[in-house]
């Protein structure tokens, strides 16, 4: 399985069992490379995170089979959909899920002609109605404010259907005396049988005991008996049925208790006809209901998974994205990671805008900084949304709808296939330039890294010309400094950084769009320690067009934080004066 592969669309016989409206549009895309390239974003841990907030497991299991579409007519309308769900939980309406069991087996028995549900998958089908009919109050309580919410409800059975299901039957599936008038003298008969032979037993027990005996009626073989030891002389004549562990006492149905007992298992025939009848018809009354049912179990799951990614989205502090067809601007506001805001962490947000002529954005800095992490946070938003969850942004956001993303990040290395780290990546590379073209997101990690730096920036250069002149919107990180001019040379290329703090050697994580970051490397190491001779010496192996490079770095930084400075202070003054 590649780490770096294009996201599409499965088909939908692809995803047995996941309703069409998860799946979205066909695409000729195998499922390996969409598990693939969903692995390298970490997209399905994010998605279990959503899930978390469903009510049920079959809500969750909905949530967590999502994969993301270029069906902007389906993206937009779930997308609306979740936002209704985030605005009435932000005034504190919101919409009461269901955990509603998993019924698909029963409905499947239910569908098969001559089938007799038992108790308990009659009570699962009764649990489920008697949850859509609340999933259905709710819907209608929140319609005026949520249209699209509302446009979940399915038609239900008539009330008298769960009456006549109560009436019949236990919380534990157990038929209940009102099931019907016959059951209950059934029931009424088997209870007047077995007192009369235990009775009868008992008489006889104590014949056999005198009045201190301490043994006592019992069933052996489905049949009632009583205990009599092997040697006694009193024993009466009657049929045994097993005998005690230690072989002393036998358990013996006497001959004249025979009669009361073939009555008993007559009458409790009798009783289980009765129960096999009234199964039958009450499999009988839900057969024809069987697409009403199967509707309302849907509609309580899409309503969990709405009200799920509903919960997720006002957890994360998430805005309802704006989306249009790739190529299209991207302009991401008070982005987060997903799974750096479930961590707990104080993530720092990042604004990031790219017109339709910037189709590559190039950035640069030091280790530790954040870089991979804007890369994968850049894909997961559009694959979340994509997917019909709302991503941690914030308003003013707008997605191009990507038909194939391409994550070449992370270490590649494989001993099985021979090959090393830079040939795993050049390998990749070739399928992303194979590929890719305007309606791709490529997300490039550490490119051009892995061999002879010349020999690298120049392969890393040429691809992302490549990938800039045919239209792809890209995001690379790169250490390598004569990477960083390219934008000079190359129309639609734009550098950027993750701030990071020189003075005490700590990023910031803010994100700088227009301004290639330094790499810090050897202020990092003499931090750490490293003799300041080798140091020195290590300076003077730095080429001057490097040493030139990060000189002018260093002063655009300087400015850079002088101008925030006194913008700050002018702020200040403005807010005093007002």
């Amino acid at each position: 399985m590649r780490a770096g592969a294009a996201i599409h669309p499965q088909p939908d016989d692809q995803l047995d069992g996941v309703p069409e409206h998860v799946t979205g549009t066909p695409s000729p895309l195998s499922p390996p490379d969409v598990e693939a390239a969903l692995a390298t974003l970490e997209f399905p841990a994010v998605l279990q995170r959503v899930a978390a907030h469903a009510a049920g497991q079959a809500g969750a299991a909905r949530i967590r089979a999502r994969v993301p579409t270029a069906d902007l007519e389906w993206v937009r309308d779930e997308l609306a959909r979740v936002g209704e769900g985030m605005a009435l939980l932000r005034r504190g309406e919101g919409v009461v899920a269901e955990d509603v069991p998993d019924a698909t087996v029963a409905l499947a028995r239910l569908r098969v002609e001559g089938s007799v549900l038992d108790g308990p998958e009659l009570v699962l089908l009764w649990r489920v109605l008697a949850a859509a009919r609340r999933v259905r109050a709710e819907l209608r309580r929140v319609a005026a404010e949520a249209p699209r919410l509302a446009a979940l409800e399915a038609p239900l059975p008539a009330a008298t259907l769960d009456q006549r299901l109560e009436r019949s039957l236990d919380a534990d599936g157990a038929l209940l005396d009102g099931a019907s008038p016959a059951l209950a003298r059934a029931r009424q008969e088997v209870r007047e049988a077995r007192a009369r032979l235990i009775r009868r037993l008992e008489a006889l027990l104590h014949e056999v005991e005198g009045p201190r005996g301490e043994g006592a009626v019992t069933v052996r073989n489905g049949r009632y008996v009583i205990p009599v030891r092997r040697d006694s002389r009193t024993r009466p004549d009657g049929i045994v049925h097993g005998e005690s562990g230690s072989q002393g006492t036998l358990f013996l149905e006497p001959g004249a208790t025979v009669e009361l007992g073939n009555a008993l298992a007559e009458a409790a025939a009798a009783e289980e006809r009765e129960a096999l009848r009234v199964l039958r018809e009450l499999t009988g009354l839900l057969r024809p209901l069987a697409a009403e049912l199967s509707a309302a179990w849907e509609m309580c799951v899409q309503v969990d998974d709405v009200a799920a990614r509903a919960k997720y989205a006002v957890a994360a502090g998430g805005e309802v994205p704006a989306l249009a067809a790739a190529p299209a601007p991207l302009r991401i506001a008070g982005g987060r990671h997903p799974l750096l805001l479930g961590a707990g962490l104080d993530v720092v947000p990042f604004d990031l805008a790219l017109d339709p002529a910037e189709r590559t954005l190039l950035v640069s800095g030091p280790n530790t900084g954040g870089k991979t992490v804007l890369l994968k946070a850049v894909g997961l938003f559009a694959a979340l949304a994509q997917a019909g969850v709302v991503p941690p942004v914030g308003s003013g956001t707008v997605l191009p709808a990507f038909r194939r993303f391409f994550a070449d990040i992370g270490d590649h290395q494989s001993i099985a296939a021979n090959l090393s780290t830079f040939s795993a990546h050049v390998a990749e590379l070739r399928h992303i330039l194979e590929r890719a073209d305007d309606t791709a997101l490529v997300l490039l990690d550490e490119t051009g890294g892995g061999t002879d730096p010349a020999e690298g920036a120049a392969l890393a250069a040429a691809s992302l010309a490549s990938l800039t002149r045919r239209g792809a919107l890209t995001l690379a990180t790169t250490h390598l400094g004569v990477l960083k001019t390219l934008p000079e040379r190359l129309p639609g290329v734009v550098n950027a950084s993750l701030e990071f703090d020189a003075a005490s050697l700590r990023p910031t994580y803010r994100f700088r769009k227009g301004l290639p970051g330094r790499s810090y490397g050897l202020a990092i190491a003499r931090r750490l320690g490293v003799p300041g001779p080798v140091l020195d010496e290590a300076e003077e192996w730095v080429p001057a067009a490097e040493r030139h490079l990060d000189a002018l770095l260093a002063r655009a930084e300087e400015r850079g934080r002088e101008l925030e400075r006194r913008i700050g202070e002018v702020e200040a003054r403005e807010l005093e004066a007002a």
